[in-house]
């Protein structure tokens, strides 16, 4: 059953409908969908969601209002999580900050397959995730407003799928088996130097180490600079501690001027 909205909802739905189809990224997207869609995965992976594909009017509207190039930095992560993209078709998709700050709140469907235990609920969803929260509050607290910060920035993710095991547990990208990570790799390579490329950013930075290998990878060969910054996950002991400050640090380091912090909700320890 489709998330419930409201008459502004579907118009920013339809809007997106209108104008998405013309956005190179959600033509890329698009394509690998397609691609992934024909790969098969081993236990212990027993479910995969693809929010490309039953939430692609948010995402379609993400790419739309947001993606126009150039940008001065482009931030990678891995893959979904189970109550961010997954629910909103947005990278790190945190529902409250996809809906309240960003302005994206569409109808979201539901895969193919869904884990009783993971539903997606799109925009209904009452989870919360935690990387998706201090992320896109940096951003905001940062610069301000959306369109601050997209005239600079874009997050991107270098997979769109969400693996569960049977059990519902989320198996990361780079949990996977290495022959199904290479699967995966030879089209969401292709892909993120695609977006590079349309987007033409001065330095593209990995959300984590893993996206940081992989974009060194895929870009290899393109004239821009390549980094990372620390994954706000709260699995990881060094996010827990002030990572707001370390994320700061990363991006200086890589010599991107960032503003003052323009205030809004106090950082999620």
């Amino acid at each position: 059953m489709a998330s419930a909205a409201t008459p502004r909802d579907a118009m920013r739905g339809q809007a997106s409908d209108r104008a998405g189809d013309a956005s190179p990224l959600l033509a890329i997207a698009d394509r690998l969908s397609r691609e992934l869609a024909a790969l098969s995965f081993r236990p212990p992976v027993a479910f995969v969601y693809n929010p490309l594909e039953y939430a692609r009017d948010a995402y379609a509207a993400y790419v739309t209002r947001f993606a126009a190039a150039p940008k001065e930095v482009v931030l990678v992560g891995m893959n979904p999580g189970p109550f961010g993209m997954a629910q909103t078709g947005v990278p790190f998709g945190e529902v409250a900050s996809v809906r309240d700050w960003l302005g994206i709140c569409t109808r979201v469907g539901k895969p193919a397959l869904e884990h009783a235990k993971r539903p997606v609920d799109g925009f209904d969803c009452r989870r919360s995730e935690v990387s998706g929260q201090r992320l896109w509050g940096w951003a905001r607290r940062r610069f301000g407003t959306a369109e601050a910060f997209f005239a600079r920035f874009f997050i991107a993710n270098y997979c769109p799928l969400l693996f569960l095991e049977q059990s519902g547990r989320n198996l990361p990208l780079d949990k996977l088996a290495a022959d199904e990570q290479r699967a995966i790799a030879v089209h969401c390579d292709a892909a993120l130097r695609e977006t590079v490329r349309t987007l033409a950013p001065r330095c593209v930075l990995g959300i984590g180490r893993f996206a940081e290998r992989r974009a060194a990878v895929a870009l290899a060969g393109l004239d821009v600079g390549l980094g990372f910054i620390p994954h706000p996950s709260p699995a990881s002991p060094a996010a827990n501690r002030g990572w707001e400050a370390q994320c700061d640090q990363a991006i200086a380091g890589c010599g991107i001027e960032l503003p003052a912090a323009a205030g809004g909700a106090p950082a999620i320890a």
